[in-house]
């Protein structure tokens, strides 16, 4: 007899149910997105949904009505009430026997979650603290997948650091991303972020913060820093899509500027908030 064992309880395979038989949970095999809500309505909803359509066709998954998860997205939304909410959701190629090979009948699944989003108002004032950590990553950033445990291990090995956020640096020594944000640095009079490439998250808060940029006259140059120029940068900051804008003070240990909010991030706050309505 065939059999499974879930907890301390055994059963046959041919019992157990579809959720535990997920290609995600065996592979990692599916997409996901995050998005958030301002005072009542989702921002940059399209541009969520335009990347989600590039990483479903990048992993060839089939079966799937954008549309459809657009129409999910906004009755669960409406069903929560929650003005400033956090909006989660992963879709998996579906569920079946363990075989690197997915059966060639599978329905995707599909998950969310709607949950509140409590701003800390501290870390805009005050700023955060990040560390440096090996870009261990697979070379298909670009893809929203659910491969994140490089990713895991960079932000427990940031908060063994007492950091908020740990910094990707790949085998050339050019920073990449953090682990969960885009990353930015203020160079006299322009704003520094590396180039959208396969090992970079095309990231939508990163978009809007270049445009806000540019509207507060910042030139823009998409080129990697070091980890020795972020840290003699004037400002640094995250761009994170439940957060917007954090400003970065220290960066493996060293203080950067005067160790508070540069006068450009604020700034970017300030015109970021002209986009969230």
């Amino acid at each position: 007899m065939q059999i499974a064992m879930i907890e301390d309880r055994m059963m046959r395979v041919e019992d157990v149910r579809p959720e535990y038989l997920d290609r995600g949970t065996f592979f990692g095999d599916g997409v996901y997105e995050v998005l958030r809500s301002y005072n009542g309505t989702i921002f940059a909803f399209e541009e969520h949904l335009e990347r989600l359509a590039n990483s479903l066709a990048a992993i060839e998954m089939t079966g799937v009505d954008v549309n459809h998860i657009r129409s999910r997205v906004l009755r669960a939304f409406e069903q929560a009430g929650i003005a400033n909410a956090k909006i989660y959701f992963h879709i998996t190629r579906g569920s079946g026997p363990r075989d690197h090979l997915p059966g060639k009948d599978l329905q995707p699944n599909f998950f969310l979650t709607v949950t509140e989003l409590e701003e800390d108002t501290r870390l805009k004032k005050e700023g955060v603290s990040v560390s440096t950590y090996p870009d261990t990553r697979w070379k298909r950033c670009d893809i929203k997948s659910l491969n994140l445990l490089a990713n895991v291990l960079a932000k427990r090995d940031a908060e063994r650091k007492g950091c908020w956020e740990a910094i990707f640096v790949n085998d050339e020594g050019f920073i990449t991303e953090g682990s969960s944000s885009a990353f930015f640095g203020i160079v006299g009079d322009k704003l520094r972020t590396a180039a959208l490439t396969a090992n970079i998250l095309p990231s939508i808060t990163r978009k809007y913060v270049i445009k806000a940029a540019k509207n507060i006259g910042l030139k823009v140059e998409e080129e990697s820093l070091t980890p020795v120029q972020a840290r003699t940068a004037a400002e640094l900051f995250l761009g994170v899509t439940t957060r917007d804008i954090i400003p970065v003070v220290k960066f493996d240990g060293q203080v950067i500027g005067d160790g508070r909010p540069g006068r450009y991030t604020q700034m970017l706050i300030e015109e970021f908030r002209k986009f969230t309505g």
